[in-house]
């Protein structure tokens, strides 16, 4: 019977084909990636089922290449799917871009294995003009086929199969003027591709080759050779992280990123890691070189693949590394981790908590040197996952602020990026505290009133985009003996006006009462005629922070209204008695002005412009 694809996968699969993927050849590589994962997952299923055996040695991928029907199969003996399965893999793309494998052997979702299968698999079309799909899931006796000719549809119908696994049958498209497609059933072709893709799946990678020998009648005099056909393995089988820095290349590095479903573009770095000691492992990581689409998303997963002497323990292993380092890929292997221990109990070893701090150390050694050595590199790095990075500071009570701080940089209003460091060797030799103001750009902080009196003086401010970062400068409190200070907290010169308060000042407190805890001048502001400070620990932007949180506690900053005694709204209004009708529209609206330029809503938006349009 034939049946649609959801539209989502329709518009997926065009996108694959046309976009995701520039190069045709990527294919072999996407589903010799699926079918080693479909074997992980037998693998993983028999450690939790005693009656599933499962001896690595029996388990394999074969490539076919049919010259005379123009077809090129890739078979595995792994997992295998049922009917229902092969609806939900191939009839449809889950959100995150990858399928979940799930199976009633797994105690819980922590123990999925979730691989790539949906979105590597429709780039055969780009080679393929029909897809045959042969598949038997090792929970059930039944087998059966999935066809395809593209976005039209598939069908399913019973089939034959004496053992689980998948294979995988392309028919290739016609040859064109620009595109060859013959060359993927050459042997050669193959062998390169594996070569340059797939040489470390940790699985034989096997073909039958044509190959030449002596035949028995053969003398030295008269030398005879008959053809034969025997399997060659294509790979190394050895994984990549076993193997020392010096046979690999960059290019390697690359592709077993990609290879593994890390992303589908080169890394920003690589940290290839071998530790001999009281505890062993070997790891390569990688830092990506752009964010995920779904790297907010709160039921992403993440961690790193955890091997035990070359075996799968677990796919996503989130103790390996702390939170703030959730955007680190890649692969560790340790002799130490035992095979039979269960997820609770590896998270309480021994074993892995020197592990995680060791690999948190070479982390964070690394992108020291890319922030000293290639600082373009560093910035794109910091655009795309800074500010992961920086809520290491501000959590566990600022437990890791210390070792943290020295990699975050921020535009100011002098430069594009400046580090901590930076901005403290620069600093004026009488200037007491690192100022920063929150906004969302630098034109728009060099807009604020209170900045002005800043630039005049030649101060440099750091420009704080991100929700986050007053509370980690908060958390960090000081650097180098030098306190943080935002500029909506205090004037340029530090000096508070501590005499006695005007009367028309008093009368403003009066008719604002509990919305302003004070009121003052200050004779640095030149063109505006007031603005919002505040006190205490709760800044004005932490209180549009708090409000924007789920299960909001009503924390609200200490708010000061600070006005410009020179400016004519002002004069204006020291004139007023605070009886006069006008002495209040000026209070309300320099008010609410002053909320609005500080990013804050106008509880009455209809007063408020009725205010402005009697005054008018």
């Amino acid at each position: 019977m034939k049946k649609k694809y959801n539209a989502q996968t329709e518009r997926l699969m065009d996108l694959m084909i046309h976009s995701i993927y520039t190069n045709k050849e990527i294919f072999l590589r996407e589903l010799i990636s699926n079918a080693s994962d479909a074997m992980d997952k037998m693998y993983y299923i028999a450690l939790n089922d005693k009656d599933v055996k499962f001896d690595h040695d029996d388990y394999y991928i074969r490539i076919e290449a049919d010259k005379d029907n123009r077809t090129i199969t890739i078979s595995d003996n792994g997992i295998g799917m049922t009917e229902d399965e092969l609806v939900e893999n191939l009839g449809t793309i889950a959100k995150s871009g990858s399928l979940d494998f799930k199976n009633e052997n797994e105690k819980s979702e922590d123990h999925e294995i979730i691989g790539q299968f949906g979105v590597g698999f429709y780039s055969a079309f780009m080679v393929a003009d029909e897809i045959e799909v042969l598949t038997k899931s090792y929970k059930e006796d039944e087998a059966h086929i999935w066809k395809s000719k593209g976005a039209d549809g598939y069908t399913i119908e019973d089939a034959k199969k004496d053992d689980h696994g998948t294979s995988i049958k392309l028919h290739l498209r016609e040859n064109t003027e620009d595109e060859n497609y013959d060359e993927f059933l050459d042997e050669y072709r193959i062998r390169e591709l594996v070569s340059h893709y797939s040489n470390y799946i940790s699985y034989p990678i096997k073909m039958k080759v044509n190959k030449k020998r002596p035949a028995a009648d053969s003398t030295d005099d008269d030398p005879k050779f008959e053809d034969y056909t025997e399997d060659d393995v294509l790979n190394s089988s050895v994984p990549m992280w076993r193997k020392n820095k010096n046979e690999l290349k960059e290019e390697d590095y690359n592709n077993f990123f990609k290879q593994r479903h890390f992303g589908f573009e080169d890394p920003l770095a690589h940290i290839h890691i071998s530790v001999e000691g009281v505890i062993s492992f070997k790891a390569i990581l990688y830092i990506p070189s752009r964010r995920p689409f779904d790297f907010y998303n709160p039921d992403k997963k993440s961690g790193l693949e955890l091997y035990s002497n070359g075996v799968l323990i677990m796919n996503k292993c989130e103790d390996l590394l702390p939170d703030y380092l959730s955007f680190i890929k890649g692969v560790v292997d340790s002799e130490d981790i035992s095979l039979n221990i269960s997820r609770e109990m590896l998270q309480k070893t021994r074993e892995l908590e020197i592990i995680k701090k060791n690999l948190e150390k070479k982390v964070l050694a690394e992108l020291e040197k890319i922030l000293k050595n290639d600082r373009e590199k560093y910035e794109e790095f910091f655009k795309n996952f800074g500010v992961v990075l920086k809520s290491g500071a501000y959590e566990n009570y600022g437990a890791d602020a210390d070792k943290l701080k020295d990699l975050f940089i921020y535009p100011s209003t002098k430069r594009d990026s400046v580090t901590f460091a930076e901005y403290r060797k620069d600093m004026k030799p009488d200037q007491d505290l690192i100022y920063y103001a929150n906004g969302d750009s630098a034109d728009e902080i060099k807009k604020l009133p209170q900045i002005k009196s800043f630039i005049d003086k030649d101060i440099e401010v750091l420009i704080l985009k991100d929700a986050i970062d007053e509370f980690v400068i908060k958390m960090i409190d000081a650097y180098d003996e030098k306190k943080f200070k935002s500029i909506s907290e205090t004037s340029a010169d530090e000096k508070d006006d501590k005499e006695e308060s005007p009367e028309y000042i008093k009368n403003m407190k009066e008719l604002l009462k509990d919305e302003v805890v004070e009121i003052k001048e200050n004779k640095n502001l030149t063109d505006d005629a007031a603005y919002l400070s505040s006190k205490g620990e709760v800044s004005i932007d932490m209180e549009k922070t708090f409000k924007n949180m789920p299960g909001n506690q009503g924390f609200k900053a200490q708010k000061v209204l600070e006005l410009n005694p020179n400016h004519p709204a002002v004069m204006k209004l020291k004139e007023l008695s605070k009886d006069d009708e006008k002495f209040k529209s000026y209070t309300n609206l320099l008010y609410n002005g002053a909320r609005l330029l500080a990013g804050l809503s106008v509880e009455n938006k209809i007063d408020f412009v009725k205010e402005i349009s009697k005054l008018m």
